[in-house]
């Protein structure tokens, strides 16, 4: 009897070992896993931006539909920018860039709630919430500054451009005393009709639309999968890139 439990010992022992070692162990290698996840759980903060960007690139489509018919160019998702080529951060992230026959118009989109006031400097913005607590946050001007000026560097001039920062949250109010291309989504159509008007008494000759996607197309990209490793290193370097809270 004695052998026979011994035996059923040593054959339980072998078992165990052998699916312990066809198991992979996470212990000794705790990246393994990690490796295989492109990206962290959305958190409330991306998927509130999401909503907010979903909702002006709706408006923007109606607004230009309304002021263009079918002659303006509105890519469906972020357009990346190749600005600083050779450099750790040689992209960057357009919210919205719309093509139009009265400009190009490079959008950044916030789905901030509260009273949005100036700061203290002109790259910065004061958000004060339901609570009454306030913070200082980056301007939507300031991070479209360097886009806007890629792009007059890169294109004709005689295509205007412009940065505009667009709020959508309808819990949002602004102070008067911000800059006009800051505004609020339900604004969006009376400053694109006061663009279109502006241009059209100036006399300029309107943009080509598909020559200037195509052009704008030179130096940017809509790819996917360049824009999803833009965004891991936005992601795995938060110090070595300005980013805000969406």
């Amino acid at each position: 009897m004695s052998g026979l439990f011994v035996l059923f010992a040593l054959g339980c022992l072998g078992y165990w070992l052998s699916t312990r070692n066809a198991r992979p162990d996470v212990r000794r290698n705790p990246g393994r896993s990690a490796q295989h996840k492109p990206f962290a759980p959305a958190t409330r903060a991306l998927e509130r931006g999401a909503s907010g960007e979903a909702a002006v690139l709706a408006e923007l489509r109606r607004v230009l539909t309304w002021l263009c018919a079918d002659s303006f160019h509105l890519h469906d998702g972020a357009v990346l920018i190749h600005h600083a080529p050779g450099t750790a951060f040689p992209t960057a992230e357009i919210d919205h860039l719309a093509v139009t026959p009265f400009g190009i118009f490079v959008i950044e989109t916030k789905n901030w709630s509260g009273s949005i006031a100036p700061g203290v400097h002109r790259d910065e913005l004061m958000r004060t919430g339901a609570d009454g607590a306030s913070e200082v946050r980056r301007s939507p001007l300031a991070q479209n500054r360097t886009k806007v000026a890629f792009f007059n560097d890169t294109l004709p001039r005689v295509w205007p451009v412009d940065g505009i920062g667009v709020f959508a949250s309808p819990e949002c109010s602004l102070h008067p005393d911000l800059p006009l291309p800051l505004i609020h989504i339900s604004e969006l159509g009376h400053c694109m009709r006061q663009r279109r008007h502006e241009f059209i008494i100036s006399g300029r000759k309107p943009v080509d639309v598909k020559a200037a996607w195509q052009a704008i197309l030179l130096n940017a990209s809509i790819s996917e999968s360049e824009i999803f490793s833009h965004r891991n290193r936005v992601r795995d370097n938060p110090k070595g890139i300005a980013s805000d809270v969406v």
